[in-house]
């Protein structure tokens, strides 16, 4: 009888350490946040310079290269959902995030495209900036990471700034969002989760 209390105990204890253990471990290194802040920093730099220096009508090719970095995404998390022992409920969470705001950018895009008004082109810059902020302050709040909170709430600050300033210059603030949402967040998430490691 003794025993078959201290071994109930002792699993208990083993259930509770697991528990810990998970609720402690930080699987989310930054990678794709930086993967996503450098690409989206770069061509909306590139862009800019198409489309305001160079006078090119084809200023937004630049965006097709997406499919070259979703193409090193997909083999990225597949390798890496190998890798892991454990798939958490955080990780799950984070990815339905992620697919919703797919989801969302692409109906915004549709929308936008089917608004017949010249100006309409306009709003693109502002929409992406309050989408880049959903994801990003969801998955502050989740992984409970005050940078990705700040960059979701800055990215909104940053969609109302759009609205003060002439469209011509909404393609910079762009850059501003991804370093101060995913890029800088990126670097710290990484640098918390090789300190995890070490």
């Amino acid at each position: 009888m003794e025993e078959e209390n201290f071994s109930g105990k002792q699993s208990l204890e083993v259930i509770e350490s697991m528990i810990n253990k998970a609720k402690n471990q930080f699987s989310e290194n930054g990678d794709l946040y930086l993967l996503w802040g450098w690409w989206v920093f770069a061509c909306s730099i590139i862009e800019f310079i198409l489309l305001n220096l160079m006078h090119s009508e084809w200023h937004w090719i630049v965006w097709w290269s997406v499919i070259l970095v979703l193409g090193y995404q997909f083999f990225y998390l597949r390798k890496k959902i190998g890798r892991q022992r454990v798939r958490t409920y955080t990780d799950e969470i984070i990815g339905f995030v992620w697919i919703t705001f797919l989801i969302l950018m692409i109906l915004i895009l549709f929308l936008i495209g089917r608004i017949d008004d010249p100006n309409k082109f306009a709003l693109i810059d502002p929409s992406f900036l309050i989408l880049y902020g959903m994801p990003t302050f969801l998955s502050g709040v989740i992984l409970k990471f005050k940078p990705l909170i700040i960059g979701g709430i800055g990215c909104w600050i940053l969609s109302v700034i759009a609205t003060f300033i002439s469209p011509q210059y909404h393609l910079l603030l762009l850059p501003v969002a991804m370093v101060i949402g995913w890029i800088i967040p990126g670097y710290l998430l990484r640098k918390k989760f090789k300190m995890q490691k070490a």
